[in-house]
């Protein structure tokens, strides 16, 4: 037989009563020692987090993704490297416009964001059932959601809002196209497509560049429902997607979406009839035919809806080795925008969250803010630093950099540059008073630090003046080998012996 659990405290303290407060007799006022009922009226106070601005309203589950097709040639992403490999994910649907109560059939644009947890970390999939968005610039994006929310004064959605800047914005055309033709009215979250809507980049362990498009087709078939059907169906539930999908992965119809892309070379990308990193167009898949690569399931139900669906956090800017961004305007916007949401929504440690938590070792040098764990320990909260027990980098995972008109973006080494000819002509400056106390000041600072520490930090005082680095180590009562200061004549980096 299992032991019974004990209601306690959030700090673990057993409560034996709670249903009744500490009073001042039967019909006395309540008394602040009542911390008991302090902690539940202050934590209920806190129970709510700011609401997505974007994508409000949402249903999620977890599942997995099935590769089908491996890609080496296009990817060295581990988890689409063999057939039959499984990744266990978390998909979030939505509706964009909408606030947290408003109705899941409504005509929107609805989220797809698909979370993998894959053995190289998280890769994040942020996008919607339409392949295409309203906007090309993200200079754009703040101006549009405000014109699918309330007017400042009525409080009420505006069609003049919403169609002032449609009128005013012809690049909106396709998607306005598809949000009020039948697929702006799916009959459920099953029955619907998913799209990555912006160009990603495929790299492969060659080190070559590929563009491409993903798709999630829908297994059940696409079914949409009418206006008139959607205006009844709001009348009579107004969480029918969110009904839907739970029930069903409870009865064990596990939904299911075909994953397709289509890949673009860099060479067809230059010649490309359109902008190919427009987030308005599509490429044809005629010319850029659909490549199936796997399958996702949804299959398992979230326990607590809050803690695993509202506290979800997706980011485009989450990637793995071998995926990552393009020069799509938008998308460059919303690296940045979506992971400065969740911290602004969830807190700044939002990642150890169990739901956005990794599945693969996680290993850098954040340290603290709200919510922390303590992730780190005692090891340094730095880097560069001479600890081999701390994680260190891993260039075997550099990828080529990215050739745009002229120049080309990649992460050059500020290090190879002289860092010494300034500091030495400073010192030579000096008079001898002034060298002997910069010395003297050094050495008492420096002393405190390890051994090996003051060796390295030495070599750098030699490479700028033999006179500096000598002139220190006798501060800190250390003897040069001879030699050493002869071979240090030439400049050439060498380590100090004492």
């Amino acid at each position: 037989m299992s032991e019974d659990k004990k209601l306690t405290t959030a700090t673990g303290c057993p409560i034996f009563d709670n249903q009744n407060s500490i009073t001042a007799g039967p019909r006395g006022p309540l008394l602040m020692q009542d911390v008991q009922l302090l902690e539940q009226m202050q934590q209920f106070n806190r129970e709510r987090i700011p609401e997505r601005v974007v994508h409000a309203k949402g249903s999620g589950a977890y599942g997995t993704f099935t590769v089908t097709r491996a890609i080496p040639e296009y990817t060295k992403a581990k988890f689409l490297s063999e057939v039959g490999k499984q990744t266990e994910v978390f998909l979030r649907f939505s509706t964009v416009a909408g606030e947290r109560g408003a109705a899941d059939a409504e005509r929107d644009v609805r989220g797809f964001a698909v979370k993998f947890y894959t053995e190289e970390g998280n890769w994040d999939l942020v996008g919607n059932n339409t392949p295409v968005f309203f906007i090309r610039d993200p200079y754009k994006f703040a101006n549009f959601i405000h014109t699918q929310k309330r007017h400042p004064q009525t409080n009420l959605r505006d069609a003049n809002m919403q169609w002032d800047f449609w009128s005013l914005n012809p690049e909106s055309l396709h998607q306005v196209t598809i949000l009020f033709s039948d697929r702006g009215l799916p009959a459920s979250y099953r029955h619907m497509n998913g799209y990555g809507s912006h160009t990603l980049s495929f790299v492969n362990a060659a080190g070559e560049r590929f563009w491409c498009k993903f798709h999630f087709k829908t297994r059940q078939g696409v079914k949409n429902i009418t206006g008139e059907e959607s205006a009844n169906l709001i009348g009579i539930d107004r969480e029918s997607h969110q009904r839907d999908l739970f029930q069903a992965i409870e009865r064990g119809e596990y939904p299911s979406w075909t994953v397709k892309v289509q890949i673009m070379t860099d060479e067809q990308a230059k010649t490309f009839k359109w902008n190919p990193f427009d987030l308005t167009k599509v490429w044809p898949h005629k010319e850029y035919p659909l490549m199936e690569i796997g399958i996702l399931e949804l299959n398992r139900n979230p326990v607590n809806y809050f803690a695993e669906v509202e506290q979800a956090a997706f980011s485009p800017s989450v990637f793995v080795p071998g995926i990552g961004p393009s020069p799509d305007k938008v998308l460059q916007a919303r690296l940045m925008s979506y992971p400065d949401a969740q911290r602004y929504r969830i807190g700044t440690n939002y990642q150890q969250l169990p739901v956005n938590q990794p599945r693969c070792p996680v290993y850098h040098y954040q340290r603290d803010g709200a919510l922390s764990t303590g992730y780190g320990g005692s090891s340094p909260n730095y880097y560069p630093n001479s600890d081999s027990s701390t994680p260190k980098e891993a260039p075997e995972y550099r990828e080529p950099g990215l050739a745009l008109g002229d120049v080309v973006a990649d992460r050059y080494d500020s290090r190879d540059q002289d860092d010494y000819t300034q500091a030495g002509n400073l010192w030579r400056i000096f008079s001898e008073d002034e060298k002997n106390r910069t010395a003297k000041a050094i050495a008492g600072a420096l002393s405190g630090a390890r051994q090996d520490i003051q060796m390295r930090q030495l070599c750098h005082f030699f490479r700028a003046d033999m006179d500096y680095g000598q002139r220190v180590a006798k501060a800190l009562n250390i003897d040069i080998d001879p030699s050493f200061l002869q071979q240090n004549q030439q400049n050439n980096p060498q380590p100090v012996t004492a």
